[in-house]
């Protein structure tokens, strides 16, 4: 029994490591870049504390994409992206239409990706 607990650990341990890479990506990265430096705060506390608020917004993806499939779990994404704009409007208008511009870039490249990869056999 023991044994059996420790594996269930060690798998999650693996697959939290794996989820934990896959999570990070540039644009992640260059939207905490726009952030602090549209409002001079410290990078590292923004992508710190903005990482364990966006704790609940990670698990909330999860459940839309497990229940509702990657359009609904998409559209999440964008609808967030569009708050962040307009969060980011009352600091920067500049970084809020950069962030929408993302988002907009966001829906193209799944649009892009679905049709390139359905050609692959």
């Amino acid at each position: 029994m023991k044994a059996e607990r420790g594996q269930i650990v060690n798998t999650l341990l693996i697959a939290s490591a794996a989820f934990a890479l896959f999570i990070l990506c540039p644009r992640m990265a260059g939207m905490a870049n726009v952030i602090a430096n549209a409002t001079k705060v410290n990078l590292v506390l923004v992508s710190v504390l903005g990482t364990l608020l966006s704790l609940p917004l990670i698990v909330a993806m999860v459940f839309i994409f497990r229940q509702y499939g990657l359009w609904a779990a998409l559209a999440f994404a964008v609808l967030t992206d569009l708050l962040a704009a307009l969060v980011m409007g009352a600091i920067s208008w500049k970084s809020s239409f950069e962030t929408f511009v993302i988002a907009l870039f966001v829906i193209v490249g799944v649009k892009i990706a679905t049709m390139l990869s359905a050609k692959i056999p």
